[in-house]
């Protein structure tokens, strides 16, 4: 495991506790559910889990996995029966191949994991992502563009087995500290 990436998330759940508050889920995720057939999810670098929480409550199965820890711990406290948390560095991370119905994964950046869920899902299984990109009106500074998307980028992840179900950019949520852009993608995996 990153070592470095465990104790800096672990460090920034303990100093913003905030971060830990319960919140809505993605608009577009909440959009994308009805295209969903079967109950097997996968929630990827979750955090205190709010979209494992929301389809727990829609009778999803959650696989729920994140680096840290502190998060992992709040999440387990919420007592779902239907959430498993589990401590995992996501670099180097291979779901298993044609295992899950849906695989949500926001807010985190890894463009070598992203073929390797889509690999994961069923066929007829939807993959989720939502996450930063690079624009300039992105107000937080020292931003590395490593972990920004480029426009239309998460478009260029997916061949023809895959329909695109939702792609948008927009404004993130109203509660974040700085205004930034992020792209959100939908695709179902059609063979």
């Amino acid at each position: 495991m990153a070592q470095k990436d465990k104790v800096k998330w672990d460090k920034k759940y303990e100093q913003t506790p905030t971060l830990l508050e319960q919140r809505d889920p993605s608009k577009k995720l909440v959009e994308v559910l009805a295209h969903v057939q079967g109950n097997n999810a996968l929630d990827v670098a979750c955090g205190s889990g709010k979209h494992a929480i929301y389809l727990a409550k829609n009778s999803f199965n959650v696989e729920a996995m994140d680096i840290s820890s502190v998060a992992l711990k709040v999440l387990d406290k919420k007592g779902f029966t239907n959430i498993s948390t589990k401590l995992a560095d996501l670099e180097g991370f291979t779901p298993a191949q044609n295992s899950y119905d849906l695989i949500v994964k926001t807010n985190y950046l890894d463009r070598v994991l992203i073929p390797k869920l889509a690999n994961a899902l069923r066929i007829g299984g939807v993959l989720f992502i939502e996450t930063y990109m690079n624009h300039e009106s992105n107000e937080k500074p020292n931003s590395n563009p490593n972990y920004l998307l480029a426009k239309e980028e998460l478009k260029t992840f997916f061949d023809n087995h895959f329909e695109i179900l939702l792609y948008e950019e927009f404004d993130n949520e109203s509660y974040e500290i700085y205004r930034m852009k992020k792209q959100a993608i939908a695709v179902k995996r059609s063979h």
